[in-house]
């Protein structure tokens, strides 16, 4: 996995419900692949390697905003 600092922070700059706290936040790679960070779910067990997180629509919404969707 890709260490934080190589990653480019689409939210959580301040504007959302946890201004820069280290909560759910949504990252784009240099290969423009994208990592989530959120609370963990167990909505259904995941096939081996993949996990589930879940993040409030306001901050994909703040990711959208971030790329120009």
């Amino acid at each position: 996995m890709s260490e934080r600092s190589a990653l480019t922070r689409l939210t959580g700059n301040g504007n959302g419900e946890c201004g820069e706290k280290d909560c759910p936040n949504v990252y784009r790679t240099a290969t423009g692949s994208f990592v989530v960070q959120g609370d963990v779910s167990e909505a259904f067990t995941p096939p081996a390697g993949e996990g589930l997180v879940e993040i409030p629509e306001a901050v994909l919404r703040e990711a959208f905003r971030a790329l120009g969707w």
